[in-house]
């Protein structure tokens, strides 16, 4: 109860201290409401690129895998693999045939095109070759229509599905089932329309035009990267699968047994990691940031909080001759110190909770003020009043009262 009621004179006379130094108070605070409105900003942008990412990523499902000639995520292992043999239908075949692991198989191979419906035309659009287990192995869906077949594939059907942003950009409100579009120079009939996936890593998967494979080896060449994505039957046994598929490829691709792989079994779990040493080192920038900020506020703070005792020399001498103790004196310079800091942090979280907003409603980012952002606010603010605030307290706890009072 004697701290509690210690503590509140502490306030009610910080509270008095300020209101008299209004300007020198809202300066000394600055500091601390940019440090804190930067590492509140930043660190609620970067919670919603990870929910932006990792939304997106997810479009790729945890239980496919991609056999490709290059490995995500290592630059050492790109160069090395520039020598490969290039991965082909050969090997997608085998592992249909010999995989007791997979649900799905499809192999994908990739160009730009422009795209053209009447007057309209749409540059740089990505056609995928592939066959009817794509639906599968890319987690898509026609939300309009149907699609591929093992007929269109079989039959080199000029057929194709197109993204979301393809039907809206080319067809505005027009029905795009059955309509022709020019792929290139070729004339293809829209059998669907995928359902809205967004971007993932900068590739816009709603820009996109899926046709039957043998129709775009026949159009575009058949020497082309090949990318096999095998969807894995049971998402628990993604790593047997892995093993089975390594052994399958390296008989299919005749690789001596002392020899390393000369192919790459990708996951989306690559990219997650990658990803997440990027906003690592971004964390460490943004909250090397805010701690200088909080520093420079708090070294503002102390720098204040000493001119502050020098002045009350003689209220602090006329106190402690009335019986006021050393921490009593200590508790009113430390609470003063806190509250300038919870002042400016208040602040702080407030701004940044607004630029969260602003940034939400006007970007693609959900960026929000989470409960860990605030936990950092205040932790900060309790952290830098304290620090920053206990020498000049203890500098007036410990002075002579006698002297104090002779103080002008």
């Amino acid at each position: 109860m004697r701290f509690l009621i210690e503590l509140w004179e502490g306030f009610k006379i910080a509270i008095v201290a300020l209101r008299a130094n209004k300007m020198r108070a809202f300066l000394t605070t600055l500091g601390i409401v940019i440090g804190i409105t930067t590492v509140i900003a930043i660190h609620s942008i970067i919670v919603g690129l990870n929910n932006a990412f990792y939304t997106s990523i997810s479009a790729l499902g945890s239980d496919v895998l991609y056999i490709q000639k290059f490995a995500w995520g290592s630059h050492d292992d790109w160069l090395q693999s520039l020598h490969r043999k290039d991965i082909t239908l050969k090997e997608a075949e085998a592992v249909k045939q010999q995989s007791t692991y997979a649900r799905a198989v499809a192999p994908t191979m990739a160009a730009r095109r422009t795209v053209k419906y009447g007057s309209e035309k749409l540059n740089n659009v990505i056609v995928y070759g592939s066959t009817e287990d794509v639906i599968i192995t890319s987690n898509i869906s026609p939300e309009l229509g149907r699609p591929l077949t093992s007929l269109d594939v079989d039959h080199r059907r000029h057929v194709c599905l197109i993204g979301s942003e393809v039907a809206e950009k080319l067809f505005d409100k027009v029905n795009p089932l059955s309509r022709r579009i020019v792929i290139g120079q070729t004339k293809f009939r829209v059998v669907g329309v995928l359902e809205k996936r967004g971007n993932i890593l900068d590739v816009n998967l709603d820009s996109r035009v899926i046709i039957p494979i043998g129709v775009f080896q026949k159009l575009y060449g058949s020497r082309r990267w090949v990318t096999i994505e095998v969807k894995v039957a049971d998402p628990e046994l993604v790593e047997e699968a892995k093993d089975e598929l390594t052994g399958i490829l390296r008989r299919v691709r005749k690789v001596p047994a002392m020899k390393e792989n000369d192919f790459a079994i990708n996951q989306q779990d690559v990219i997650a990691d990658l990803y997440k040493s990027l906003t690592t080192a971004l964390y460490a920038v943004a909250f090397g940031v805010g701690a200088i900020s909080l520093i420079v506020g708090g070294i503002g703070i102390m720098n204040i909080m000493l001119v502050s005792v020098t002045e009350r020399t003689r209220e602090i001498g006329i106190r402690k001759a009335i019986g006021a103790r050393s921490k009593d004196i200590l508790w009113q310079f430390l609470v003063e110190s806190v509250m300038v800091s919870a002042i400016g942090g208040i602040i702080g979280i407030l701004l940044g909770f607004i630029i969260a907003k602003v940034l939400a409603s006007t970007t693609f980012l959900s960026a929000s003020v989470s409960p860990i952002s605030i936990i950092i606010g205040v932790s900060f603010i309790a952290t830098v009043g304290i620090f920053f605030g206990i020498f000049p307290a203890y500098k007036a706890s410990k002075m002579d009262p006698i002297i104090a009072l002779r103080y002008e």
